[in-house]
């Protein structure tokens, strides 16, 4: 094979990787077969095997990729500021993501690995490290505004977190399905949820008495 250049080589990569988004978002895991990444690619087999030897060594390139863009989107949470605003933003740029129709292939090769992890323990670690990237960052804003007070002390910062992840992925599937989901909607309730949780005032306890 002649010698490419690393400018080269990646861009292949991402060819043989963008067949592979393809066909798994068609046809899921199991009625993809090599062969049918290969064909889509438009290389060679010897080209894809040169940097894939197997669906599994795609399916895991895959799930980096997608954590690679999940830390941009976590991205948003850092800096300072009222760390409830942070996580309001947070939720807000997932449910962006959610109505992006560029990401439709994504979200529905997502699903496929949620059930492939079910039986594939290497799928699973992958599918587990990209939920506890944005848990861990949901965890850390709870309770840094536990800490600052403006988030109630009597909940579990890990609980809300594990609560708000299986929100977005119901709505991942809802997507999915085909469902008309208003994004901005429930952007919007989940936002007053959070809001739910600012602890109430002395005078604010004293104005609802009044």
């Amino acid at each position: 094979m002649p010698k490419i250049s690393e400018k080269q080589r990646e861009s292949r990569r991402q060819q043989i990787l963008e067949a592979a988004l393809a066909c798994f978002s068609e046809n899921g895991f199991h009625q993809t077969g090599m062969a049918d990444i290969v064909k889509r690619s438009g290389l060679s087999h010897g080209a894809v095997y040169l940097y894939f030897q197997s669906k599994d060594d795609l399916i895991e390139a895959l799930a980096d990729d997608r954590h690679r863009r999940e830390a941009v989107l976590n991205s948003v949470a850092q800096g300072s500021g009222d760390p409830l605003e942070r996580l309001q933003a947070l939720v807000r740029v997932y449910a962006q993501w959610l109505t992006d129709p560029a990401g439709e292939a994504r979200r529905r090769v997502g699903i496929h690995g949620w059930a492939e992890a079910l039986r594939n323990r290497r799928v699973r670690a992958s599918v587990v490290e990209g939920i506890d990237m944005p848990r861990a960052v949901i965890v850390a804003l709870i309770e840094r505004a536990q800490h600052d007070g403006v988030f109630k002390r009597d909940v579990s910062a890990d609980a809300i977190a594990r609560t708000l992840i299986a929100m977005f992925q119901g709505f991942v599937l809802q997507k999915c399905w085909g469902e008309d989901i208003d994004v901005e909607a429930c952007t919007a309730a989940a936002s007053r949820m959070l809001d739910g949780f600012r602890p109430v005032r002395a005078e604010t306890r004293r104005r609802t008495r009044a």
